[in-house]
């Protein structure tokens, strides 16, 4: 199933199915439907046959153009993303091959839709793009096992890791070039774990203005999504609707000599099989 966050011209946010070209109101259905992602997702084993019914039905709901999309967890409890997970993203950041898996946290503020504009920071000239396969936490989970990690991730989504390079360079600790507001659009909806027969076989690219920039696959990640949820999980209690950034491939824009940082009006689009894309446009920060 394909399932969003979504809001029409005179309406709230609302989680909505997505089916064919058309975007389903879970609440036009069910009376106690849960009322935001992360409430759906907690409650999912209760919700997967109704809304798996749904999906399989001739249901029509409201064409997809007509609808505004969401980050499909608007303002998850933790953002999390993992650094230097391809090999030649690496190479390109002239640094060592981890040993262990480097993480940072996003802060939540920093969520954006998926077809929305991101800031150009007042403060800062140095806006790179990262496309990344991004995973949802779909259970409370402390101390998972390699056997039971997988088990954990609700679905999947397209991301876009926008990084402000000089503040995230300053100091060792990249949490304030990773949070800028606009700077973590995903979507552009949740594809559901069952939905994808193996994440670690998936096509990513990234295109600036049409130019392709970033060009392979999730065969690629140093640690997988299941390695790195087991070893989150060790540290913290991980909680529905919690969204992870896999890391990037190369290509970004900083890897270039000169640099390629974006500029107003750039079109950065991501995409990735099987799980479609999103596209941000750069627009300097109000």
């Amino acid at each position: 199933m394909k399932l969003c966050t979504f809001k029409t011209q005179a309406g709230t946010a609302t989680v909505g199915l997505v089916i064919r070209d058309q975007v389903v109101a879970i609440a036009d259905h069910f009376e106690a439907a849960p009322g935001t992602m992360i409430d759906l997702i907690a409650d999912w084993d209760n919700w997967q046959k109704p809304l798996g019914e749904l999906a399989a039905s001739a249901v029509s709901g409201t064409p997809i153009e007509a609808v505004t999309l969401l980050a499909p967890v608007p303002r998850p409890g933790k953002i999390l993303g993992i650094g230097l997970n391809y090999a030649d993203h690496v190479e390109e950041s002239g640094m060592d091959m981890p040993a262990d898996q480097l993480w940072f946290a996003m802060m939540n503020t920093a969520a954006n839709g998926p077809y929305a504009p991101v800031d150009l920071p007042k403060v800062s000239e140095t806006l790179d793009y990262e496309a990344e396969m991004v995973f949802i936490v779909g259970k409370r989970s402390r101390h998972l096992s390699p056997q039971t990690a997988k088990n954990a991730i609700f679905g999947y989504c397209v991301g876009n890791d926008v990084s402000v390079r000089d503040w995230q360079l300053r100091t060792s600790q990249f949490i304030l070039g990773k949070s800028f507001d606009t700077h973590a659009p995903f979507g552009p909806w949740i594809v559901t774990a069952d939905e994808i027969d193996d994440p670690h076989q998936l096509g990513i690219r990234c295109f600036v203005n049409d130019e392709k920039r970033q060009d392979s696959g999730t065969d690629q990640l140093i640690f997988d999504c299941y390695q790195q949820i087991e070893y989150l999980s060790k540290v913290m209690t991980l909680e529905p609707g919690d969204v992870i950034f896999t890391g990037t491939p190369g290509g970004i824009g900083g890897g270039f000599k000169p640099p390629r940082w974006l500029r107003e009006g750039d079109r950065v689009r991501v995409e990735i099989d099987g799980l479609g894309f999103i596209e941000n446009v750069v627009r300097t920060e109000v």
